[in-house]
C-alpha cells in the first residue's frame, strides 16, 4: 500500500508530466522526478525538472518551469506551486488532504507505515557473531542494536529477515580457552599462583575465575590435580558454551532474540569445509604452490590471492568462513548481510570474490562495518583493555544506562561512524537525554488520552478541516513522511535514520503542546487535535518499538 507522502509524490509527478506534453514536449518522463525538499521553506515537494529538460525543450529552466506553473491545475491535491532559483518546481499540499493521514494511522496503529517494498525478499542478517570465550563488550552491543533494528525495519518494508549469530566454537581458541580455565580451576582448588606465570596470549580476564567456580560447582568430584593438556579441549568447549549461554542471556536482556545460533563446530563436523574446497577446486579457482593450496581471489578484485590450506595440510580461517558463506546461500537467501566488527575492513574483498568463484550473485553479499564505541564519562574516556582482562561489558553498560538510552545512543549515528557514548547524558532522566526527549512526548499524549477519557465528555463527529494551524500542519507532513523513512531505512541499511525522524516529530509535537491547549479548545477542535495526537502517538511508539526500545505511559 502505497504512503500518502508516496501518492502525493507520483500524483505530481504525473501532473507535471502531463503538463509538459500539453505545452508540446512529449516523451521526457523518465527525467520527471519529485522529492522532498532538504531544506524548508520549499514547499512540501520539490522537482529540478526544468533543469533536466531544458535542453531537450530548447527554453530556460525557469521560463519552461514558469509556463508549467501558469498552465497547473486545480486538484483537490496541491494548494500552490511556485518557481525558485535556477527552475526547482515547488509545490505546497492542501492541509485538508494532508489531513487524511491521520485516518490511516489511526485505522491501523500497530502497522501503519508497513510496505511490500521488499517483495518477500529472504534475508539473512548475521550480526554480534563475538568470540564465545569472553563477554560481550560494548561494540558487540553496538552490532546487537543495529542488527536487531536492521532486522525489525525491513521486516516492516516487506522483507523476510532471518537472525544469525554465528559462534567460533571451534579451533585453537578454544583449546586456549580450556587451558585458561584450566589454570584458574588449579588457583582455586589447588591454590597454586598461577598470575606469576601465565602464558602469553591465555585469556587472563577475572571472568574466567567465575567460569572455573562454576565448573567446580557442576562438577565437584573432578580431580583438578589429574587434569592436564590433554583435557584442554573439553574445558575449553564447556566454557565456551557457558559464556555463550551468557551472551544470549544478555542480548535477550537488551531485546536482542536470533533466529539461529550457528556453531562453527557443527560445520566443519559435517564436512562443509571440505566441500567448499573441492566446489573452488571444480571450478577452478585453487592453486597449488609452495605445497599449500591458494584460492585466486585477485580474478574477483582482491588485492591478492589468499592461502585456504597450509602447507601443513590444515586450514587457514578463511576457509571455515567460506564454507559458511556457501551454506547461507545455499539456504536459498536472496541477500547475505554481514554485520562486522572495524578490525575486519580487510575480510570484505576476499569475502566477496569467494562468494562469487562459488557461482552466487556478488551484490546479494552485503558486509557493514560496525565501527568502534568509545564510553566517556565526567568528560574522560573509559580505558578498556582486552588484553589485560580489563574490559567495560554490555551487560555492565545496561546496569548503568540501562536498556532503551543503551540502545537508542548505539542506533542514533550511522553505524560505519565511531562514535562516542555519552554515559552521563544516557543516566539522565531529563529531556536533554534525546530518548527521554522522545518518550516524554509520547507520555504527554498518554497524559492527554487519559485526562479526556476520564472527563466524561462526549466527543463530537471528527472533522479534521479544523487542523489548520502551522504546526499541525508540520505535524501533519512529518506522519505521511513515516512509511517513507522505514522504507528508506530498510533499503539503505539505515537505521539511524529513525532516531533523526523520530527526534523531529517528538520537538515538533513539544512544540505543539505548547502553544495549543489540545482540551481547552471547543469540541470539534478538540477532537480533531485528540485525534491528531493519537495518530502522533502511534506513530511515536511504532517508530521506537523498531528500534527496541519502549514507550511509556507515564513519565
Amino acid at each position: 500500500m502505497a504512503s500518502r507522502l508516496h501518492e502525493a509524490r507520483a500524483l505530481v509527478r504525473q501532473l507535471i508530466i502531463e503538463r509538459l506534453e500539453a505545452e508540446g514536449f512529449p516523451g521526457l518522463g523518465e527525467w520527471v522526478e519529485v522529492d522532498v525538499p532538504t531544506e524548508k521553506g520549499h514547499g512540501d515537494l520539490t522537482s529540478s525538472f526544468a533543469m533536466k529538460v531544458a535542453r531537450y525543450t530548447k527554453l530556460p529552466p525557469v521560463q519552461l518551469a514558469e509556463r508549467i506553473l501558469t498552465s497547473w491545475p486545480e486538484t483537490p491535491l496541491v494548494e500552490s506551486v511556485s518557481v525558485a532559483g535556477p527552475g526547482f518546481f515547488n509545490v505546497t499540499l492542501k492541509t485538508r488532504w494532508m489531513a487524511e493521514v491521520v485516518n490511516l494511522v489511526r485505522a491501523n496503529p500497530a502497522t501503519y507505515g508497513n510496505s511490500d517494498i521488499g517483495q518477500g525478499a529472504r534475508v539473512l542478517l548475521e550480526f554480534v557473531s563475538a568470540n564465545p570465550t569472553g563477554p560481550l563488550v560494548v561494540v558487540s552491543g553496538r552490532a546487537a542494536a543495529v542488527g536487531d533494528a536492521m532486522a525489525r525495519l525491513m521486516e516492516a518494508a516487506g522483507f523476510r529477515a532471518h537472525r544469525e549469530f554465528y559462534v567460533n566454537d571451534a579451533g585453537n581458541q578454544i583449546r586456549t580457552f580450556g587451558q585458561a580455565v584450566w589454570l584458574r580451576l588449579r588457583e582455586l582448588v589447588l591454590g597454586e599462583d598461577v598470575e606469576s606465570h601465565w602464558p602469553e596470549g591465555v585469556y587472563p580476564g577475572d571472568y574466567v575465575k567465575d567460569l572455573a567456580e562454576d565448573f567446580m560447582a557442576a562438577h565437584p568430584d573432578t580431580d583438578v590435580a589429574a587434569l592436564g593438556e590433554h583435557d584442554f579441549d573439553r574445558l575449553g568447549a564447556w566454557a565456551a558454551e557457558k559464556m555463550r549461554s551468557r551472551q544470549e542471556a544478555v542480548l535477550a536482556r537488551f531485546g536482542v532474540r536470533f533466529d539461529r545460533w550457528f556453531s562453527e563446530r557443527q560445520l566443519r563436523e559435517s564436512g562443509a569445509v571440505e566441500a567448499v574446497i573441492q566446489r573452488l577446486k571444480e571450478r577452478g579457482y585453487l592453486e597449488e604452490r609452495e605445497g599449500a593450496l591458494w584460492f585466486l581471489s585477485t580474478r574477483f578484485g582482491d588485492d591478492k590471492d589468499r592461502v585456504m590450506v597450509k602447507s601443513d595440510g590444515s586450514y587457514t580461517y578463511f576457509v571455515p568462513d567460506a564454507a559458511y558463506h556457501a551454506d547461507k546461500f545455499d539456504r536459498g537467501f536472496d541477500y547475505v548481510i554481514d554485520l562486522l566488527g572495524p578490525d575486519h575492513h580487510g575480510y570484505v574483498a576476499r569475502m566477496r570474490a569467494v562468494v562469487e568463484a562459488l557461482g552466487f550473485p556478488r551484490d546479494r553479499l552485503e558486509i557493514l562495518i560496525i565501527q568502534l564505541v568509545r564510553l566517556v564519562k565526567a568528560g574522560q574516556v573509559v580505558r578498556m583493555s582486552k588484553r589485560r582482562g580489563q574490559f567495560f561489558t554490555l551487560e555492565e553498560l545496561l546496569d548503568d544506562a540501562g536498556v532503551d538510552p543503551t540502545r537508542y545512543f548505539l542506533l542514533e549515528r550511522a553505524p560505519e561512524t565511531p562514535m562516542d557514548f555519552d554515559m552521563d547524558l544516557a543516566g539522565l532522566r531529563g529531556t536533554d537525554n534525546p530518548v527521554y526527549y522522545i518518550q516524554y512526548a509520547g507520555a504527554r499524549i498518554h497524559s492527554i488520552l487519559r485526562q479526556w477519557q476520564s472527563s466524561g465528555q462526549i466527543g463530537v463527529p471528527l472533522d479534521l478541516s479544523y487542523l489548520t494551524a502551522p504546526e499541525e500542519r508540520t505535524l501533519l507532513f512529518l506522519l505521511a513522511q513515516f512509511p517513507d523513512v522505514i522504507a528508506r531505512a530498510a533499503v539503505e541499511r539505515a537505521p539511524h535514520l529513525m532516531p533523526r525522524y523520530l527526534t523531529e516529530l517528538a520537538g515538533a509535537y513539544h512544540t505543539y503542546y505548547r502553544q495549543y491547549r489540545v482540551l481547552e479548545e471547543t469540541p470539534p477542535v478538540r477532537q480533531a487535535r485528540l485525534a491528531l495526537s493519537e495518530a502522533v502517538l502511534a506513530v511515536i511508539t511504532r517508530g521506537l518499538n523498531l528500534l527496541g526500545i519502549s514507550q511509556p505511559e507515564k513519565m
